[in-house]
C-alpha cells in the first residue's frame, strides 16, 4: 500500500543460519509484570467466586444442578489461565504475522452467526443472534472479534504511524475497519458491544496520533446520534427502543422491561455498607433474573456491600492504571498499542456494565469481564492478558 511507513526488522521472525527459525524471535524470556498478573489472579479468583454464589439458585431451578454454571465456568478459566501463560511466553510479534487469517476468521463467525445461531427471546421482545452452537456449548464470535479489532488496528497503526495525522491514513481506513465490526456486531442485536467497539477502535485511533481535530468532530457527532436517539427511542429496533424508554420512564412496564434494572437497584440498597454477607442474597432467588450474567455486580453489591464494591471497583482500575503503565515503558508501538487496546476493553466494558446495573445506562446487556458467566468471554480475555504479560516481559528485557 502506498505510503507504509518502514517496518522495524524486529517486528517479523527471522529465519536463523541453519534454515530454521530463531528460538528467540517466538519466545520473550524476561520476567513479566507481577503487579499485572497479580491483579488478573485476584480478579479472576473474586469473580469466580462471587459467579457461584450469584448462581446457584437460578441453576438449580433451571439446571437441577447448583454447580452448573460454576463447573463450566471454571473450565473455561482454566483453560484460559493455560492460553493466558502460553501467550505470555510468545513473542507478540508473530501475531502480526497472523493479523489477516485472524480477520478473515471473525469476520466469516459475525457472518456466520446471523444465519446458524442459538437463538434467545428477550423479555421486551429482542430477538438475539449472538451464539453459534458448538458440540454442547456456545460460541459467541463477538468476543474473539473484541480482540480482532485491537490486533488488526494495532498492526495498522504501528505499521501507518507516521501518517496518522492525515484524513485517509489516520481516519478514513482505521475508522472503516471499526465500522465493518460494529456493523456486524449491531445486526446481531447487540447494542451495547457495538457501542464498545467503537469505543476501542477511537481509543486506539487517539492513542496511535490521528489529527486531535477531526477525532473531536468525530467524537461530537456520535454524541448527537445518542442525544437523537434517547430523545426519539423509536427510532430504534423495538427492543433497544423499549430498554431507553424504560430507562428514561422508571414506571415503564415495571414486571417486564424494568423488571431486572428494579431488582438490581432493590439488591444494590439492601447491601448497605458491608453487605448481608457472602450467599446470602435474596435478590437472586429468581428476583434478579440470571444473575450470573450481566447483573451479577448488583448480587455483589448486596452481599459484600458498598465495601466490598468499591475494593473490586478499585481493583479493576489497578489493572487498567498497570497496563497503562506497561504500554508507556515499552518502546515497542506494536507492543504500546496492543497493551492499550486490551485495556481500554477492559475498562471500558466495566463502566458500562457498572452503570447499566445502576441504571445510570439502558439496560444494554454487557457483560462484566472476569465475574460475568461465558466461556468463551473468559476464555479470550485471559488469553488477552496473556498478551500484555508478553508486552510486559519485552518492556523488562529492554530496562537490562
Amino acid at each position: 500500500m502506498a505510503g507504509k511507513a518502514n517496518s522495524n526488522e524486529n517486528n517479523v521472525v527471522k529465519p536463523d543460519r541453519k534454515g530454521g527459525f530463531d528460538k528467540s524471535s517466538f519466545f520473550i524470556t524476561g520476567s513479566m509484570d507481577i503487579p499485572f498478573l497479580g491483579l488478573t489472579i485476584a480478579l479472576l479468583t473474586i469473580g469466580l467466586v462471587m459467579l457461584f454464589s450469584a448462581s446457584y439458585p437460578y441453576a438449580y431451578y433451571n439446571r437441577d444442578n447448583s454447580y452448573y454454571f460454576f463447573v463450566r465456568q471454571s473450565i473455561f478459566a482454566v483453560g484460559g489461565l493455560v492460553g493466558m501463560f502460553i501467550m505470555s511466553k510468545l513473542n507478540y510479534k508473530i501475531l502480526k504475522g497472523f493479523v489477516k487469517p485472524l480477520l478473515g476468521v471473525t469476520l466469516f463467525l459475525l457472518i456466520l452467526v446471523l444465519f446458524y445461531h442459538t437463538n434467545l427471546e428477550g423479555a421486551d421482545g429482542g430477538s438475539f443472534k449472538r451464539w453459534i452452537p458448538f458440540f454442547g456449548f456456545t460460541f459467541q464470535p463477538s468476543d474473539l472479534a473484541k480482540f480482532t479489532l485491537v490486533l488488526t488496528l494495532s498492526c495498522y497503526i504501528s505499521d501507518y504511524y507516521r501518517y496518522m495525522k492525515t484524513f485517509k491514513y489516520g481516519i478514513c481506513i482505521p475508522l472503516g475497519i471499526t465500522a465493518i465490526f460494529c456493523g456486524l456486531i449491531f445486526l446481531e442485536h447487540h447494542m451495547s458491544c457495538t457501542i464498545l467497539m467503537f469505543l476501542i477502535g477511537a481509543s486506539l485511533m487517539f492513542a496511535g496520533g490521528s489529527n486531535w481535530k477531526i477525532f473531536a468532530l468525530g467524537v461530537g457527532a456520535v454524541f448527537l446520534v445518542i442525544f437523537i436517539v434517547i430523545t426519539f427511542p423509536d427510532l430504534l429496533e423495538n427492543y433497544a427502543g423499549t430498554r431507553i424508554k424504560a430507562w428514561l420512564d422508571k414506571d415503564f412496564d415495571p414486571m417486564g422491561a424494568r423488571w431486572q434494572t428494579n431488582n438490581s437497584l432493590y439488591a444494590i440498597g439492601s447491601g448497605g455498607l458491608f453487605g448481608a454477607g457472602l450467599g446470602n442474597s435474596k435478590q437472586k432467588y429468581l428476583y434478579v433474573s440470571e444473575p450470573q450474567n450481566d447483573f451479577i455486580f448488583s448480587i455483589v453489591c448486596e452481599e459484600l456491600g458498598l465495601v466490598g464494591a468499591v475494593i473490586i471497583i478499585v481493583l479493576f482500575c489497578a489493572l487498567v492504571m498497570r497496563g497503562l503503565y506497561i504500554a508507556a515503558k515499552c518502546r515497542d508501538k506494536l507492543g504500546s498499542l496492543l497493551v492499550i487496546g486490551i485495556v481500554a476493553q477492559i475498562g471500558i466494558q466495566v463502566g458500562f456494565n457498572i452503570m447499566v446495573v445502576t441504571d445510570t445506562l439502558p439496560n444494554t446487556g454487557i457483560a462484566l469481564p472476569f465475574f460475568s458467566y461465558g466461556g468463551t468471554a473468559i476464555f479470550m480475555l485471559l488469553c488477552q492478558i496473556g498478551v500484555v504479560l508478553s508486552v510486559s516481559r519485552k518492556a523488562n528485557q529492554q530496562r537490562v
